[in-house]
């Protein structure tokens, strides 16, 4: 079962996935016969409902990184609530001060000064969030993702970071191994933004792998 997963098919699925992460794909195929059955997703529908949703949250490996790069007015409407139109003004097209303002003092980030907000914002095939988040990650996986954040889209731990977030931190995993795309994406996304993306992507895993 874990060699379902083979490059030809993710290269097809994903055509630019190494665009950003030099070898990605790659590094994500290796791995894959150590982590899937270390975190227990051993049938071919979990990975076609995990994968799914891997496509939606990094945009089929193009966006493993959360791109903060927002104008004025997107800022506005994205963070309402961390914004003024005189602060939104002066952090536009700012990545770092932007995450800073956004993401700090919440989800385990101390408030800026301190930069937590940036170095732990949306990263990996699941683009987990937050300081709490990366803790938590590093006790499950034993990766320092504290001091080496950059370890969430590394080829070689990019896949493990993902699963055990998908299976451990999230809990999807019972509903991936029922082909429920609905409360796998609420338990993963604690919504359900992007439902009808993850469910197209669901489908086409579903074919490459055919389940």
């Amino acid at each position: 079962m874990t060699d379902v997963l083979t490059l030809p098919i993710l290269q097809k699925m994903w055509p630019n996935g190494n665009q950003h992460v030099a070898g990605l794909l790659e590094g994500i195929v290796a791995s894959a016969p150590t982590v899937l059955p270390k975190y227990g997703v051993t049938t071919t529908l979990a990975i076609a409902l995990m994968f799914g949703q891997f496509s939606e949250e990094c945009g089929a490996g193009l966006e493993m990184q959360e791109n903060m790069n927002y104008t004025a007015e997107r800022l506005r409407e994205v963070f309402p609530t961390h914004f003024t139109v005189s602060l939104a003004a002066r952090a536009a097209h700012n990545p770092e001060m932007i995450a800073d303002i956004a993401y700090g003092g919440r989800m385990g980030n101390a408030p800026p000064p301190s930069t937590d907000g940036y170095l732990y914002r949306g990263q990996g095939l699941s683009q987990i969030t937050g300081k709490s988040a990366y803790e938590e990650l590093a006790k499950i996986t034993g990766l320092d993702v504290i001091n080496d954040p950059g370890l969430l889209i590394a080829p070689e731990t990019t896949l493990e970071c993902g699963v055990a977030d998908f299976v451990k931190l999230c809990g999807c995993l019972p509903f991936a191994e029922k082909g429920d795309v609905l409360d796998t994406t609420k338990h993963l996304n604690g919504g359900t933004n992007g439902l009808s993306a993850r469910q197209e992507w669901t489908v086409k895993w579903r074919h490459a792998l055919g389940v």
